[in-house]
């Protein structure tokens, strides 16, 4: 009788534990792409501060080439409007092809590429490019840990039940943007 009681009493307290675990586990993970994405988001603030002073560098050397220039400003205010997560790592995926093309322009203009305030604002750029890849692999990372246990047999249930839902990666939204610049003249 007294090992019956013990096992009882062992799988009721599995009962609770488990759940509670797997709840809290969401909860840490949940926390942890929150705290990744806002980890982001400060580096492209940042490269997103950078982008109109780039522009007025380039435009003073490279002013016939409006349509480039053009199109950084319309995907940086895409980034700006963008309302939801998703909407908002598609545009900063757009942004980060136009600048690609912005750089691929000011290669053929020596004068540009030698002046000093250009010069580092493309190295600050290219530091703020780095971090931010290095924090969407980190956001990635935290996505993937989140949604395996969103679908994974048996804390799907727990997901199931406090409505955690699968979150979305940052990846690149074109094939454009997987495709090298070309630059004619």
């Amino acid at each position: 009788m007294m090992i019956f009681l013990l096992i009882i009493l062992i799988i009721a307290a599995i009962i609770i534990i488990w759940p509670v675990t797997t709840y809290n586990g969401f909860v840490k993970s949940r926390n942890s792409i929150d705290e990744a994405f806002s980890t982001m988001d400060v580096y492209l603030k940042k490269r997103f501060d950078l982008i109109p002073n780039l522009v007025e560098t380039v435009k003073g050397y490279a002013s016939h080439e409006k349509e480039t220039l053009q199109a950084v400003i319309a995907a940086r205010s895409q980034v700006q409007s963008a309302g939801t997560e998703t909407e908002r790592l598609k545009a900063e995926g757009e942004l980060t092809g136009t600048l690609r093309s912005l750089f691929a322009v000011a290669e053929a203009y020596p004068d540009l590429k030698a002046n000093a305030g250009f010069l580092d604002l493309q190295s600050q750029l290219k530091s703020v490019e780095d971090d931010i890849a290095n924090s969407r692999k980190y956001y990635n990372g935290c996505v993937k840990a989140f949604n395996n246990k969103c679908q994974m047999f048996p804390s799907s249930i727990i997901a199931g039940m406090f409505h955690f839902e699968p979150r979305t990666m940052f990846e690149v939204s074109s094939e454009e943007e997987r495709e090298n610049v070309k630059v004619e003249f």
